[in-house]
């Protein structure tokens, strides 16, 4: 795998999978990751991602009663400063519909794409192929 490309400045948006990785530590994911965060951390980068993945992260650690794990999803989506959860406005159903109806994804991939072509994102980093079928959006795959 090539070196994923983080940008100087700007922001990137994380769909669910990229905060996944990085949260579980699912090598050899996470450690690509790595550099978004540490850029975050350092205030040259924004990461972004929708409220959306709070909903979406938290399923598999309720269902399985793994407390530690979901204060972890917590914990990075409600009090980090590195990322910022993005509300599911109005506007972003909106687009989302359009989306939905142009190029056949899936409601929640819908919401995640619409979020990042709104705020303008730089780069759209996940590991879901199916977000290229979406024009116009800046994807970045973790595995590539």
């Amino acid at each position: 795998m090539a070196r994923l490309t983080v940008p100087a400045t700007g922001s990137v948006y994380f769909d669910t999978s990229a905060i996944i990785f990085s949260v579980e530590k699912i090598e050899p994911l996470a450690s690509r990751l790595r550099p978004y965060w540490l850029a975050a951390r350092s205030g040259d980068l924004a990461l972004m991602t929708s409220e959306l993945t709070l909903l979406e992260t938290l399923v598999k650690p309720i269902q399985s009663g793994d407390d530690a794990l979901e204060q972890s999803f917590r914990a990075l989506l409600l009090q980090s400063r590195e990322l910022q959860m993005i509300p599911i406005t109005t506007a972003v159903l909106e687009r989302a519909a359009h989306l939905r109806a142009e190029f056949g994804v899936k409601t929640p991939d819908a919401i995640h794409a619409a979020s990042a072509l709104l705020l303008g994102c730089g780069q759209f980093v996940t590991h879901d192929s199916g977000f290229r079928r979406v024009a116009g959006l800046p994807v970045t795959m973790i595995t590539e």
